[in-house]
């Protein structure tokens, strides 16, 4: 599974630092799910979107691996 994280978090300009703040995860686990080496959880994935103000599959997709 592959992520926007990065490119949603620079257009509200935020970092990794306050978006980990926001939903009360380390700015580590933001970095790891930014690099695809961490797939988050269904309700982790369900408070990123909600902090992008976006549905949560126009933030996480599948690619052609999965």
């Amino acid at each position: 599974m592959r992520n926007r994280i990065r490119v949603e978090r620079a257009e509200i300009n935020i970092t990794q630092a306050e978006l980990a703040e926001r939903i009360q995860v380390s700015r580590q686990t933001i970095n790891a799910m930014e690099s695809n080496k961490y797939v988050p959880s269904t309700i982790l994935a369900l408070k990123i979107a909600r902090i992008f103000n976006k549905p949560v599959e126009q933030i996480f997709f599948l690619d052609e691996t999965d």
